[in-house]
């Protein structure tokens, strides 16, 4: 497989990644961070890195909007919860120690 064909199909399986995060709002950050050791704030700032080494400016809110699809703000209003006792343990179990 050539390289720009290896870009196009990881960029459309990233995009596939954000519609498939766009349909399960229901699954909150801690969710996600507790299972998977990431979250949407990991993609845009990972997103906002690439961008970053290529010399593109992109600041963290145009980031967290290309992965959430709006602003941060808007998303967070509507749609994450208050995170109960049981998924901050969690998340302090799970958390990467540094």
């Amino acid at each position: 497989m050539d390289e720009k064909i290896r870009t196009e199909l990881e960029a459309a399986a990233f995009r596939r990644l954000l519609q498939h995060l766009d349909e399960r709002k229901d699954v909150q950050n801690i969710d996600l961070m507790n299972l998977a050791g990431f979250c949407r704030n990991c993609l845009s700032k990972w997103y906002r890195a690439a961008a970053e080494e290529r010399g593109v400016p992109l600041t963290d809110p145009q980031a967290r909007e290309i992965v959430y699809g709006m602003p941060y703000d808007e998303w967070k209003a509507k749609y994450q919860n208050e995170a109960s006792a049981q998924q901050k343990a969690d998340f302090e179990v799970s958390k990467p120690k540094h």
